[in-house]
């Protein structure tokens, strides 16, 4: 007996397992807590200039409003790019591992003026962009 039951190929894109899912949650999440570290952190330089202790005679020394410029722009980026991810837009993964990029390279500019907390955002950066590099991935599946 056979039924006349139409098969339908299978797209691998429709096939979603569960740890590509987690990464994007993740990722997304993540994006979405950094944007607002970064916008807390860049609000803190815009009203205060003095909350921020520069290293003496460091190379990268520049001014603290423009660094508050700088994250507070950042932070609202990268949590909407988070949102983005986490609704499942491919773009904002792609805006999402270009600006967890340029928030790793402020970062790294900021460190003499908030050590701890500029290391810390790299290292969650590092985690952003694998998160979401690994969407889509085979070795995710």
């Amino acid at each position: 007996m056979s039924t006349n039951v139409p098969h339908r190929p299978v797209n691998v894109e429709e096939h979603s397992s569960p740890w590509a899912n987690g990464l994007n949650i993740f990722a997304g999440s993540m994006m979405i807590i950094a944007g607002i570290w970064h916008a807390l952190a860049g609000l803190a330089a815009l009203f205060n200039d003095k909350v921020y202790v520069a290293t003496p005679e460091y190379i990268y020394s520049y001014d603290l409003t423009t660094w508050g410029w700088v994250h507070l722009l950042l932070g609202i980026l990268v949590a909407v790019a988070g949102v983005a991810v986490i609704k499942g837009q491919m773009w904002g993964r792609v805006l999402g591992i270009v600006i967890a990029s340029l928030s790793m390279i402020a970062n790294f500019l900021f460190i003499p003026y908030y050590p701890v907390w500029s290391l810390l955002i790299v290292a969650l950066d590092v985690a952003i962009i694998w998160a979401l590099a690994m969407h889509g991935r085979k070795a995710a599946y």
